[in-house]
């Protein structure tokens, strides 16, 4: 059990920290909507779901390609000087998206061009605010409850702005939800670096912290950043394809709708795990407990295709989604770990890019498999990866540590 000054309550009284942390859930509620909102836009104004479709892609390609580069720009001049004009160039874009896709027959080619620009300009908010956690909160099991506080909001707004970009579908137009996204990030993003903790950042004190990382006593290609990094893309790939492989599941049972409640089971359990989590302490490194709880992940994932029906099915993804929010926390506080101070931005947010190019080729994988193997083998094969890089990483952890 945590003591109540160890608590979540604890966490959101620190100085300026619900200040903070709601700026940045109100900016990252906008990545909640807009994958979605952009979805159903384009393909209303273009009549086709495959320029949606590339549309979608070549946003979601610039983002990944440039994340390290706008997390550099952060760690060297600061969130109060490289977060505005990063979200005004997306909210910028994100509007022109909208105006465009408000109307019908838009060419192809000037949805493909705002889409691209948009992906280059969004404001790593994730990242930051977990940086700015670290400045908040120097006691680290305080920190430890406030990523996985932080995981779990971001886990139910990915949630929640599906929601909310589907109801502006029905009851206005798609573009409105592209439009609200636009607002969203650029109220969020100027609310967060009016913030002091935020301001304390400065870009020269940022600049001078910038340096190689400490020596890490877990060295190899699985020490430092490079642990949580791979570990992180396993995550990815197993979730990416588990995805598909729930909708084929379901299909193959005629009944397509139950899809969302082995999602809503996953996310349900993650929240939990994820809250559960954060509130103990923990005597084991940060370095051995994340090849543990990703190892507790895959396994009921890669048997989940045994599953008779739905109903089991669901029970399986939550009991795998109680260790999705304690891996992801982990993976992010070892990779603040392994950073230099003036690189925390950058560790946080290849983190958070492996996991996303995880599931970009998890997905992709799979569905080279699906219709070529029995389901239930693509269960075992989407787990694989995160379980051999899980293993790989227990084999090589060294000499017993503390965190």
């Amino acid at each position: 059990m945590s003591s109540p000054s160890l608590s979540y309550a604890a966490v959101l009284r620190a100085p300026y920290a619900r200040r903070t942390f709601g700026a940045a859930l109100l900016g990252r509620l906008s990545y909640g909507m807009v994958s979605l909102s952009l979805t159903l836009a384009v393909a209303g104004a273009t009549g086709s779901y495959a320029t949606a479709g590339a549309a979608v892609a070549l946003f979601g390609l610039a983002i990944s390609v440039l994340s390290p580069v706008r997390a550099r720009l952060i760690d060297r001049y600061g969130p109060r000087r490289a977060l505005p004009p990063m979200a005004a160039g997306y909210a910028l874009l994100l509007a022109a998206l909208a105006l465009v896709t408000a109307r019908h027959h838009v060419p192809a080619a000037t949805v493909a061009v705002l889409a691209l620009g948009a992906g280059v300009f969004p404001p790593p908010l994730g990242p930051v605010m977990r940086t700015l956690w670290s400045d908040l909160l120097p006691d680290r099991r305080l920190l430890q409850r406030a990523y996985s506080l932080d995981t779990v909001a971001e886990e139910l707004l990915f949630v929640t702005g599906p929601l909310l970009a589907g109801l502006f579908a029905a009851l206005l137009d798609p573009a409105v939800g592209v439009a609200v996204s636009a607002g969203l990030v650029l109220a969020g993003t100027l609310a967060l670096v009016s913030s002091p903790v935020a301001r304390s950042r400065s870009g020269g004190a940022v600049a001078a912290e910038d340096g190689p990382a400490p020596h890490r006593p877990d060295g190899g290609s699985f020490g430092g950043l490079g642990r949580p990094v791979a570990l992180s893309a396993g995550i990815g790939m197993c979730l990416g394809a588990l995805g598909l492989l729930v909708v084929a599941f379901a299909a193959r049972r005629h009944e397509a709708a139950g899809a969302a409640w082995v999602e809503a089971a996953l996310s349900v359990g993650s929240a939990a795990g994820g809250l559960a989590y954060g509130s103990l302490s923990w005597r084991a490194a940060a370095r051995v407990r994340l090849p543990l709880l990703t190892t507790a992940l895959a396994v009921p994932l890669a048997v989940a295709g045994a599953a008779p029906g739905l109903y089991v099915l669901s029970a399986v993804a939550c009991v795998a989604g109680l260790f999705v929010a304690p891996a992801l926390t982990t993976a992010y506080l070892l990779a603040e770990e392994s950073a230099a101070p003036g690189g925390r931005t950058r560790a946080g947010t290849w983190v958070n890019t492996a996991f996303n190019a995880g599931s970009s080729a998890g997905a992709a994988a799979v569905g080279q498999l699906v219709g070529r193997l029995p389901l239930g083998w693509c269960f075992a094969a989407a787990a694989a990866p995160a379980l051999l890089l899980a293993l790989t990483a227990l084999a090589r952890r060294g000499g017993p540590a503390r965190s």
